[in-house]
């Protein structure tokens, strides 16, 4: 069984390190030969990304059609797609196909290794379903976390996009070209606001209203602070009020709250600090400090006690 697993895993490894040649250098320098030279290629466009072409792709992909899914459940998590910064079709399919795929490989490996483990027949059953429901639960817990880091990001841009907004209003430019021009300036430090807002300049130069963009920009992201965002610019343009006094207010409240968060996670160390000092210091401490006292201790007590022993049997 080990000479098995280790010629499958070679085999493996061969067939990754020939593919990855293959898409690395030898398909490029097949097209470099007959465009006669190194060729510059285009920037996509931002937030799309470069589609792969390749068989691998093309299967997963297919893979991923071929799994059934309700349709209300495939709605949601495009939606968690979008708000993790996946809005390409294909993404669903291929979300669908890694499920399967980790579903899969986690099963097939805790078959082969579950009599390594364990010798308990319940065990033996266990393993596997336990494997199966990670394979199952673990994509959707890595897509959350991709959510929120990217809630994160978002938030913590907030405030720098309100105050450039702020200053381009003051400038004389409209809430359309501001958002244009925010977006153009926050592309290197802050893509992920950046590639939102481009998106709402796109829609209201597509011919959507400037409210519809806005709520759009709500529901793609999900994010609570820019939904009350959302929600002042759309209030504003209701009710006619400046805009530039609203987004100073928001982001000096935005300041105001990230400060505070930012006192609360220090108030919280102290806690979280306490098992780690516990668990790891402290042992450590005590085998600094009373390690020599014990060697001492067990150098010279037990030899005596010993030899009262052996006096006591006489």
């Amino acid at each position: 069984m080990a000479i098995l697993i280790s010629l499958l895993l070679f085999f493996v490894l061969m067939l990754a390190i020939v593919y990855f040649g293959y898409r690395r250098y030898a398909r490029p320098g097949r097209v470099y030969e007959q465009l006669g030279g190194e060729a510059t290629f285009s920037t996509p466009m931002l937030g799309e990304t470069v589609a792969a072409d390749g068989m691998v792709v093309r299967v997963i992909q297919q893979l991923g059609e071929q799994v059934p899914i309700d349709p209300a459940d495939a709605s949601l998590l495009r939606r968690d797609l979008m708000a993790a910064g996946y809005r390409s079709e294909k993404s669903l399919f291929v979300y669908q196909a890694a499920r399967v795929i980790a579903i899969v490989v986690l099963v097939v490996l805790a078959l082969i290794f579950r009599n390594y483990i364990t010798t308990n027949g319940i065990l033996a059953i266990v393993i596997p379903i336990g494997a199966g429901m990670l394979g199952y639960f673990g994509p959707s817990l890595f897509l959350d976390h991709l959510v929120s880091a990217r809630h994160e990001r978002i938030r913590m841009a907030l405030p720098d996009a309100l105050d450039l907004m702020v200053v381009s209003v003051e400038a004389g430019l409209g809430l359309d070209q501001a958002i244009q021009y925010v977006a153009k300036e926050l592309i290197v430090t802050h893509i992920d606001i950046a590639e939102e807002l481009q998106l709402v300049n796109l829609e209201i130069r597509a011919g959507k209203r400037r409210v519809e963009a806005l709520r759009n920009l709500a529901e793609r992201t999900g994010e609570a602070e820019l939904r009350k965002l959302v929600a002042i610019l759309i209030q504003t343009e209701r009710f006619g009020t400046s805009i530039a006094d609203s987004l100073r207010t928001h982001s000096d409240f935005m300041r105001v709250r990230r400060r505070q968060e930012a006192e609360e996670r220090a108030n919280k160390v102290g806690v979280k600090l306490v098992f780690p000092i516990f668990f790891f210091i402290l042992p450590a401490m005590l085998v600094v400090s009373a390690g020599p006292g014990l060697l001492q201790v067990f150098k010279y007590l037990f030899p005596l006690m010993r030899n009262a022993n052996s006096g006591l049997a006489q």
